[in-house]
């Protein structure tokens, strides 16, 4: 069989690793006298970490996130209360295998988001699925199914996820339906999943966003006690890197 009957066929299979690796490999088999297993199995790895790669891409983009953040980027020099463990306590997703909730607490610019998506962008990384959602876009996108009689199935969709990130929670009083629906999204999420909030309210400040009292003590009650919890203080994370850009403007 020739060559190009050969790539033909991986094209119409969708052997795209294959497909790529190919000419290289069949070069490298010649000049290195391998055997037809060795090459055999480097074409099926390079299958394989080409389906690994379009994997972690695709759940990436399903995501949604929205700043690219990495956890390699987060600044340790800027002073908060958050310390290099703890991030990298994060980074081993134990939390994710017990399904535990995760609170991120502080005010603007600590970096509160950067460290949720970056948390959300390498669980992609370990073929974890991952949700980003602002917390105005979440209840408008479940408002939406309620209004075309998809509620259901949006809230199906959305506790399937093994990471649903809610961002910017508090900022807004939410009404008694959006408190019911979060309730029932999290009692859902809390037998399997994970869901991290990052707020700048600490949980026992959610009245002032959650008027329904027996709503928000079980959003509380599912939170309270299982959570980690990370109140972050110090200084801004932007203010930080405006000053480390006017640092470099200056030095130019």
């Amino acid at each position: 069989m020739s060559e190009v009957v050969i790539k033909q066929q991986m094209q119409e299979m969708g052997l795209q690793g294959m497909l790529k690796s190919f000419e290289t490999d069949l070069t490298l088999a010649v000049k290195q006298d391998w055997g037809y297993e060795e090459l055999i199995s480097k074409l099926l790895q390079a299958e394989r970490d080409h389906r690994n790669e379009e994997s972690i891409r695709k759940k990436i983009k399903l995501a949604n996130f929205k700043k690219g953040a990495y956890l390699e980027d987060f600044d340790f020099t800027t002073k908060r209360t958050i310390t290099k463990i703890q991030v990298q306590d994060l980074m081993s997703l134990k939390w994710l295998e017990s399904a535990r909730p995760i609170l991120l607490i502080g005010e603007t610019g600590v970096g509160k988001s950067f460290l949720a998506e970056a948390i959300g962008r390498y669980a992609c990384s370990k073929k974890r699925s991952v949700l980003f959602r602002e917390a105005t876009e979440l209840f408008l996108m479940i408002a939406d199914a309620r209004r075309l009689n998809k509620y259901l199935t949006t809230r199906k969709r959305l506790a399937q996820f093994d990471i649903l990130i809610i961002d910017d929670f508090g900022m807004r009083k939410i009404n008694s339906t959006e408190a019911q629906d979060l309730k029932e999204l999290l009692e859902i999420r809390s037998l399997s999943k994970s869901t991290i909030f990052t707020s700048q309210l600490p949980l026992n400040h959610w009245k002032e966003v959650i008027d329904d009292p027996i709503i928000l003590e079980a959003i509380v009650d599912l939170l309270e006690h299982s959570s980690l919890k990370f109140e972050i203080k110090g200084e801004s994370y932007r203010k930080t890197k405006a000053k480390k850009l006017d640092s470099k403007n200056l030095d130019h």
